[in-house]
């Protein structure tokens, strides 16, 4: 059994309780090197081997999980994040499909929630967003034109834009599109790490605040009104709206 686990975006101690278990438990760990804390590996149990996949390619990766398969070996693949979202899990477990070795998915506490939590803004108001965008600029990995950062700025939603630290201007001229230029604006530098650091700007000036910081990766950057301080309050909490639980006071 194949354990594909998300580690959290940083801290030890935002993996699942299910997912810490799994890495008491395996036998083998796979692990992303260059993201996940490899503190996460104290809590293996002796004798576990361990295999850092920033050095390694796919084939060599899925190598490692089908020898321990055959051995009726516990691994764990252990993922920054969420797996779901720029996990490149799907290759993987399609290729373990072929291979009739069985596997299962662990989900893990993504980046953008930790970087959301570091600010202490909700992503969500009343009155100013209902709608989260997860997207990233265009690199090696393309993205479907449909999907361009323009194209996604016309909705004007909360938007959490993953792996695009090193494309800060060019990401700026695609927002300002269609946001305003005094919109605000927040890069969190490896939310959750010990070495975390927040940059709040707004899209005119965040090119040469994020220049004067050095940064250009490991960062989550936040953009829309959510950032600002007006918004409506929830009608789940109005004292005035009746819900399954309870009757509104008239």
């Amino acid at each position: 059994m194949i354990a594909f686990v998300g580690a959290g975006p940083g801290d030890v101690d935002l993996i699942t309780v299910k997912g810490r278990k799994l890495i008491e438990e395996a036998d083998v760990i796979i692990y992303a090197g260059s993201l996940v804390d490899s503190a996460h590996l104290n809590f293996a149990k002796e004798g576990a081997r361990f295999f850092n996949s920033a050095t390694m390619h796919l084939d060599e990766v899925l190598d490692v999980m089908r020898i321990a398969d055959s051995r009726k070996e516990k691994v764990v693949r252990l993922h920054t994040g969420d797996p779901s979202v720029y996990g490149a899990i799907q290759e993987q477990m399609d290729a373990l499909e072929e291979m009739g070795i069985s596997y299962k998915v662990v989900p893990g506490v993504s980046s953008f929630s930790a970087a959301a939590a570091s600010i202490e803004r909700e992503l969500t108001l009343p009155g100013v967003s209902q709608t989260v965008i997860l997207t990233r600029k265009a690199g090696r990995t393309l993205v479907p034109e449909k999907e361009s950062i323009p194209s996604l700025a016309t909705h004007r939603a909360s938007m959490c834009i993953f792996l695009s630290a090193g494309q800060i201007p060019s990401l700026v001229e695609d927002l300002l599109t269609s946001y305003e230029p005094t919109t605000p604006i927040a890069v969190v530098y490896k939310a959750s790490w010990a070495d975390e650091k927040i940059i709040r700007s707004t899209l005119e000036h965040v090119v040469e605040d994020v220049k004067a910081e050095g940064i250009t990766k490991h960062a989550q950057i936040l953009v829309g009104d959510f950032l600002k301080g007006d918004y409506e309050k929830s009608k789940l909490y109005d004292k005035h709206f009746s819900t399954d639980f309870r009757k509104g006071v008239q």
